[in-house]
């Protein structure tokens, strides 16, 4: 079995990378993309925290956590994907520093 640290490094290293995404980048797309392994990131630590913490099978809390994630995230994608594209349709680029100016 792979030690329970392994698994957290493996999720620390995955929202860190998604963090910076979400703080480097300037596109709208690269910003969701980012998100998106952000969320999976967590999703990888609850399942392991469930099953490290209770080797049954009765106890599938992780797993719960893991569809309710998935659906969150699966909303989250359809609603940030149809705003990227009716953005890009209007002003060409998803910059959002070019965005910000175009309220100004």
């Amino acid at each position: 079995m792979i030690p329970i640290s392994w698994v957290f490094m493996l999720s620390l290293s995955l929202f860190v990378i998604g963090l910076f995404g979400v703080l480097a980048r300037r596109n709208l797309l690269f910003i969701l993309i980012s998100l998106e392994l952000m969320l999976n990131a967590v999703v990888i630590l609850f399942i392991a925290a469930s099953r490290y913490h209770s080797a049954s099978i009765a106890n599938s809390d992780g797993q719960i956590m893991y569809l309710l994630i998935l659906t969150l995230a699966a909303s989250e994608i359809a609603v940030g994907l149809s705003l990227v594209v009716h953005m890009y349709r209007q002003h060409h680029h998803l910059d959002i520093d070019k965005l910000n100016k175009l309220r100004d």
